[in-house]
């Protein structure tokens, strides 16, 4: 039996020194993109100010290109650091004007991967025009200075903007809001929760798109270009 017992031991070991030398399991997509990121200088927009929500629309496939365009399971908001201390000062000025809203980021930073990926799902289609071309350097995405936005009340309901995020229309723009609401487009209450989000992002020293309410900008293309770093990952 004293064989048969050094056998068994032996074979134990032997399965207990295999699984040491699998090591740890590997990591998951999400947290290596994460990983990635946080390499790269972005930081967590949440941190800087814990009442900003995040609900990335392009972490589902129930936005305008009909496909998920991060990991699954990637959740955070990452953005340049200045761009993250501009959020929490817009924040701070939607807290003093209306205390309980929050600021609701739907896309903040985001790799030229992704944005190569997004690019070639819509290409050749209508909504082309409507994302940065990755052969032409991208956009302020692509830099994690740029931000799509809204924002929720004290109930966590997103207020009336006229759209929804990422409506591809002239309902969207911000130039001819006067106009949409004259003809019933849009309301003049969805207007003037418009202007509110463009005031306290303004406060926090983002630019609007003229296209798109949602979005903003923390610097220039050829700003960014000169002074920042891509996410070419």
């Amino acid at each position: 039996m004293k064989p048969l017992r050094l056998l068994l031991f032996a074979a134990a070991a032997a399965t207990s020194a295999a699984a040491g030398a699998s090591g740890p399991s590997p990591m998951s997509a999400a947290d290596s993109l994460a990983a990635r990121m946080e390499s790269a200088g972005m930081v967590d927009a949440s941190l800087s100010a814990p009442a900003i929500e995040v609900n990335l629309m392009y972490g589902r496939d129930d936005n305008f290109t009909g496909v998920a365009m991060y990991p699954e399971g990637f959740d955070k908001a990452y953005l340049h650091p200045e761009a993250s201390k501009g959020l929490a000062a817009a924040q701070k000025a939607l807290s003093a004007e209306h205390p309980g809203y929050r600021l609701r980021i739907a896309d903040a930073a985001r790799p030229m991967s992704v944005q190569t990926k997004m690019y070639n799902t819509v290409k050749g289609t209508p909504m082309a025009p409507y994302v940065s071309n990755p052969a032409r350097g991208g956009g302020l995405h692509n830099y994690g200075l740029a931000v799509d936005i809204t924002i929720v009340d004290a109930s966590g309901h997103e207020l009336p903007m006229g759209t929804k995020i990422d409506h591809l229309g002239p309902e969207a723009n911000i130039h001819r809001e006067k106009q949409l609401v004259a003809q019933g487009k849009i309301t003049e209450a969805a207007r003037q929760n418009r202007i509110l989000l463009r005031r306290v992002m303004k406060a926090g020293g983002f630019m609007p798109l003229r296209s798109e309410w949602w979005h903003f900008n923390l610097r220039s293309r050829a700003d960014a270009r000169d002074r920042y770093r891509r996410l070419d990952f």
